[in-house]
């Protein structure tokens, strides 16, 4: 049974990335896991602690180094024990929001590698768009999400403070194969069910992609969705984000699409400048 999983620290993030979640949860029916990874760079092992204490042999030095690696030691501990902490105040949280079933999840580890071993029985991953290092930094994105979007092949709604449940939702669309596939995945999910649609192109008009909108905006009605399409020229992201502020949308959906203008915003760096500039929760289909 495929589930949503979504990443918890002690980031300001925190509340709308349980708030994203439970939301997510509830609309695709879908049991919820609170994940917690402790990164081993920074807080050792027990037995990374053992090989530098057992590999010190540095005559007078010697004890003040084995003072150092029993305070590193206590360090990942209580680090361990906050994280606990952080998982049950997330899960209290998530339940007095109509979550049935939760489950907590605690790694010392590697982010990127813990998620990656979770894949295949992830349907939605949820995650802050900036962790504890980035806590005073509005338009940041933390190392780990860039990597995650670059690597992991499920969708990724990527939640910023103070998250809101939609009443509306914007899909970035340019026709292609990949589009369509994308335009798919949101007619058979039932995540935006029952959420006005705007379905936006970013190009100059011919009638050939007018044609292409226009039918994908049919698509979606004939699904249920109300629909407003709309086509602009210009640069692909302060387009996006210029139509998202005029008509007060909640939620900026986008995928990998081809080798489209697109595309170029969601590959490399790029990702990072759509999600930093964004000021609404992004849904980034993969």
């Amino acid at each position: 049974m495929t589930k949503i999983i979504a990443c918890i620290d002690g980031s300001k993030a925190a509340t709308a990335v349980c708030d994203a979640a439970a939301w997510a949860s509830q609309q695709l029916c879908a049991s919820l896991a609170l994940l917690h990874v402790l990164d081993k760079t920074e807080y050792p092992t027990q037995e990374q602690h053992s090989n530098l204490s057992g590999n010190i042999g540095l005559g007078s030095r010697e004890n003040l180094l084995e003072e150092l690696v029993e305070l590193d030691e206590k360090r990942s501990r209580l680090a361990l024990e906050h994280g606990k902490h952080l998982l049950q105040a997330a899960k209290q949280r998530v339940e007095s929001a109509g979550v049935a079933e939760v489950s907590i999840h605690q790694r010392h580890g590697n982010l990127l590698e813990t998620l990656a071993e979770m894949e295949a029985d992830m349907r939605l991953l949820v995650m802050g768009r900036q962790g504890e290092a980035h806590n005073d930094e509005s338009h940041a994105i933390g190392s780990h999400l860039e990597n995650v979007v670059r690597t992991l092949h499920k969708p990724i709604l990527v939640a910023l403070p103070e998250f809101k449940t939609p009443q509306n939702f914007m899909l970035a669309y340019d026709g292609s194969a990949t589009a369509k596939s994308a335009l798919d995945k949101i007619v058979d999910s039932p995540l935006l069910k029952n959420l006005p649609c705007h379905l936006v192109m970013v190009a100059d008009a011919t009638p050939q992609l007018e044609a292409e909108l226009s039918e994908a905006g049919a698509r979606m009605r004939n699904a249920g969705f109300e629909v407003t399409t709309a086509m602009r020229s210009g640069t692909v992201q302060p387009t996006l984000q210029k139509y998202q502020q005029q008509n007060t949308i909640d939620l900026l959906v986008m995928g990998a699409y081809g080798h489209s203008r697109i595309r170029q915003f969601l590959v490399g760096s790029n990702t990072a400048k759509m999600v930093r500039l964004s000021d609404i929760p992004l849904l980034l289909l993969r």
